[in-house]
């Protein structure tokens, strides 16, 4: 139990121990990077391979820092945003009304997500996985512009302006220090990850019911593929528990979520479901009969789960309109 309680805590850096993980993840990158653009013999295939990999995996850690900040110190939360923003080429609080604040409400407001399975709707399946992004990325900016607009938080708009210094400003210097060198194995390996971490939308939620309180994602459930992926493949829960940290949420899977969800909705494997799905079958799968497992849906289920989501999507974003 004391271990417990120590773990949780964290050390002196960061809030929790398991943190680390999602550090080495973005040190690992940025080293990548670092030595593709200076050094020529590392520019190769599986260097530039995994490159574009971590630049995904990066993604995934701003995913997990814009619902729970990696360090105790808010100063420090902040710089590391922009440390993501670069490894992106998109500023890390874009998430904060593209995320956390819309896409887990799915269409529940009246307007569709901006990032919804339903914005392709090609009847062959990989092309919806190709052009997803060229049709999610601009909508999801669109309304990031109109809600930073609209809204009256000042210390958003101005995190976001130096996210969005840092990223371009420290990209145009090396595009202006050798421009081939840098477009080749800084921008297209930065562009890979963001292009990927928008099609995990359509990934986990296509053909799911986005109004079942228990079969609105896909999940994927293996062990080695979520230990690097910090959890993201535990899907159903952090939309329902968006609160939770990421460390928690396999437990959680099995406690909460497997007794009441489709199994169907369990995958195996993430290669698997995407040969399967995007390659070996031609025509995108009709929308599936999801049951809830002998639970009722009601109305008064789906206002919780929305009264949570609103709860924690406004401490989330506390960090940056305090």
């Amino acid at each position: 139990m004391a271990g417990e309680i120590a773990a949780a805590r964290g050390t002196w850096l960061v809030r929790r121990r398991e943190e680390w993980r999602q550090v080495g993840i973005v040190a690992v990158y940025w080293a990548l990077l670092g030595a593709m653009f200076f050094a020529p013999a590392a520019r190769n295939v599986l260097v530039f391979a995994a490159a574009c990999y971590f630049s995904f995996l990066n993604s995934v850690v701003i995913h997990n820092h814009m619902h729970q900040g990696v360090f105790n110190n808010k100063r420090l939360n902040l710089m590391w945003r922009a440390v993501l923003s670069f490894g992106a080429l998109y500023p890390a609080s874009a998430n904060i009304p593209a995320h956390n604040l819309v896409h887990h409400h799915f269409d529940a407001d009246g307007d569709l997500d901006w990032a919804a399975p339903d914005h392709v709707r090609f009847r062959v399946n990989a092309l919806n996985l190709l052009h997803f992004p060229n049709v999610a990325g601009p909508r999801t900016f669109a309304g990031v512009q109109r809600w930073a607009a609209s809204s009256r938080h000042p210390t958003f708009v101005r995190q976001y302006r130096l996210e969005t210094a840092f990223a371009f400003g420290l990209t145009g210097l090396l595009l202006a220090v050798d421009f081939w060198t840098a477009l080749f194995f800084v921008v297209i390996p930065q562009l890979y990850g963001a292009r990927c971490i928008l099609r995990i939308n359509l990934i986990q939620h296509d053909r799911v019911d986005v109004h079942s309180e228990w079969n609105h994602s896909r999940n994927f459930v293996g062990r080695g593929f979520n230990w690097i992926m910090c959890n993201n493949g535990y899907h159903t829960i952090h939309h329902n528990r968006a609160g939770m940290h990421w460390s928690e949420l396999a437990s959680a899977h099995e406690r909460e979520v497997v007794p009441r969800m489709d199994p169907r909705l369990d995958e195996p494997s993430m290669v698997g479901y995407l040969l399967r799905t995007y390659l070996l079958r031609l025509r995108r799968p009709a929308v599936e009969p999801w049951r809830e497992s002998g639970l009722d849906e009601t109305l008064a289920s789906r206002e919780r789960r929305r009264a949570e989501a609103d709860a924690s999507a406004l401490a989330e974003s506390t960090l940056v309109m305090s």
